[in-house]
């Protein structure tokens, strides 16, 4: 569900118990629609964390926190200078809008008291943070809002701040269960209850309309011009039952699963619409249940926005040597015709004394076929029939020469493309900034990326993955190419049992045997994680080499994670995620 107005007045609820006079003690802006802000106090130190990202737009406390960025953003900087050390004296939310008002005091350059304001909008793809001087005033804005994007709210430093418009609808913390009613019943049209009551709600989002039809109805479907007495008590009893809970804040934070276990939805109350067909689980507190949520979606989005360059960069060089590999191919086949071109320039040779001063064409029997078939090779008229022999050897030769150095240049370009092949393999698997720092690096040392600057320094190298089988064997798995040759080429013992998807791009996997033997148990699951862990992770089944450490080399100049292998067996496994 999108995090509605009566959602986040439970948050506010939240939030006023935990963060009410406390001091903004350090500021963090891990990413351009994030904000984290570290709030001290005597029982130690909380994060609030604040996004404005259209998908996943919320407040909330904290345990984790994105990864920072190593250079703060402009506005980071801004709101240390501001707010840093200022005091949480307040938070606000107009009715029942998806907007909270964070009220600080702190001190101005002058050392005189000054009111600042978070304004956090969450109003999916127009989210927004906005600083607000104690005045009114916007001091910036995460996304500023000029009159080519809105004719009708400007979103700019040094402009007024406005409320967001309000809706045509009915708050309850002002309107009881009959007004809600009447407004129902006044809706044009036979829908849905649900939507009817959507549309006069403020601040209810559609599950709980929808909860709201479905208890009305035990669950069969309602419409608005349907409604008899019956009905309407119903309604009015589950109507004033949510206005109790939203106006006290007495909700219970709930998240809803699928079969599988994956989150699907939450609420602040418990919810009967899906039968068996979902699983609830109450959670701690609102903060945690949108920390669990959102977490899987927040990474993957991180991470897949920080990559987006590189795979916009690598996509294209794939794409290139696509080309490339498929143009020269076909000028490979042209010089299939070599052969033709000796066997003309052969047999003008052989028939030098027959052919005249000025002709065109050369008729005569072909000694290279076994019938001694005729064979017509055109001739230069204006030039000897030696001279002509002489172009049909150049041709030949041109076209031998040619085919070599297409062959060296096709065997190169196919390599390079298994090369960027497996750097989108190792991006698409990558689960945190340090790991796309490693492949930056990587693809600054093989030049696709140009150095900016000074050379800055390097963090200590991620360990690879780790996992242990039943029978207690570790195994390890690369993270990315680099990673592979240090684990293959380094880190490995010579008998320890290499893996690596068949002709798929994929990370180099290790059993660590340290003198036993593998049991057949554990070398299924290695090949299952060498599977899942390559370009085959979605396929039903994948081939999985795997030879000893001592039967892997890297050729010399070959590229980061490019290795060969002999003595390799071969298992056909189900990719399997780790758990």
């Amino acid at each position: 569900m999108a995090l509605d107005g009566a959602f986040l007045r439970q948050i506010k609820k939240e939030l006023e118990a935990a963060l009410i006079n406390t001091k903004a003690d350090k500021i963090y802006q891990p990413s351009r629609d994030e904000l984290v802000l570290s709030m001290r106090s005597r029982e130690g130190a909380k994060k609030l964390f604040i996004s404005a990202r259209p998908g996943s737009a919320r407040i909330g406390l904290t345990m984790g926190a994105p990864e920072n960025p190593k250079t703060p953003p402009m506005l980071c900087m801004l709101l240390r200078k501001k707010l840093s050390g200022a005091r949480l004296r307040g938070i606000r939310q107009p009715q029942l809008e998806r907007l909270l008002m964070l009220d600080f005091e702190g001190t101005n350059e002058l050392g005189d008291l000054v009111t600042m304001t978070l304004a956090v909008e969450i109003m999916g793809q127009y989210s927004n943070i906005v600083f607000i001087d104690g005045e009114g005033v916007i001091i910036d804005a995460f996304r500023r809002v000029d009159a080519s994007m809105s004719s009708q709210r400007l979103i700019l430093p040094g402009m007024k701040y406005e409320l967001p418009p309000a809706q045509d609808k009915l708050c309850i913390l002002e309107k009881d269960a009959d007004d809600i009613i009447s407004a129902v019943q006044a809706v044009p049209g036979n829908v849905p209850l649900s939507k009817a009551l959507l549309s006069v709600m403020q601040g209810i989002s559609p599950i709980i309309c929808r909860e709201l039809e479905h208890l009305t109805g035990r669950g069969r479907d309602v419409f608005s011009k349907e409604l008899d007495e019956e009905l309407i008590t119903r309604l009015r009893f589950f109507l004033k039952r949510l206005i109790a809970i939203v106006r006290d804040c007495s909700g219970e934070p709930y998240i809803i699963t699928d079969p599988a276990g994956k989150p699907v939805d939450f609420t602040f109350e418990a919810i009967q619409q899906y039968g068996s067909g979902r699983a609830f689980r109450e959670e701690g507190g609102f903060s945690e249940l949108l920390d669990k949520y959102y977490a899987g979606r927040d990474a993957a989005e991180n991470i897949r926005r920080r990559s987006e360059d590189l795979n916009k960069l690598m996509n294209n060089t794939a794409a290139r040597l696509i080309r490339k590999i498929y143009a020269q191919s076909e000028e490979l086949k042209a010089c299939a015709e070599r052969e033709y071109f000796r066997i003309c320039g052969d047999i003008i040779q052989a028939n030098l004394y027959r052919i005249e001063k000025g002709a065109s064409e050369l008729t005569a029997g072909n000694f290279y076929d076994e019938n001694m078939s005729e064979i017509k090779i055109k001739l230069d008229p204006a030039i000897s029939a030696a001279a002509n022999s002489q172009r049909y050897y150049k041709s030949y030769q041109k076209a031998k020469t040619a085919e070599q150095v297409l062959r060296v240049q096709i065997e190169k370009a196919e390599s390079e493309l298994d090369y960027v092949s497996s750097v989108l393999d190792s991006l698409s698997r990558a689960g945190s900034v340090r790991e796309l720092d490693e492949i930056r690096a990587e693809l600054m040392e093989q030049g696709y990326i140009k150095s900016k600057g000074k050379k800055q320094k390097t963090e200590a190298a991620l360990p690879p993955l780790e996992f242990v089988s039943d029978s207690g064997f570790r195994i390890l798995v690369g993270r990315n190419n680099r990673q592979n040759d240090r684990l293959t080429l380094k880190q490995s013992d010579k008998n320890d049992l290499w893996f690596h998807t068949k002709d798929i791009p994929g990370s180099h996997t290790v059993i660590v045997c340290e003198g036993r033997e593998p049991d057949e148990e554990t070398i299924l699951y290695a090949a299952s994680l060498a599977a899942y862990h390559s370009k085959a992770r979605e396929s039903g089944k994948a081939p999985v080499d795997y030879t000893k450490i001592r039967y892997v080399s890297k050729p010399q100049g070959a590229k980061p994670g490019m290795v060969i292998y002999v003595n390799q067996k071969t298992l056909f496994v189900e990719p399997k995620k780790p758990e």
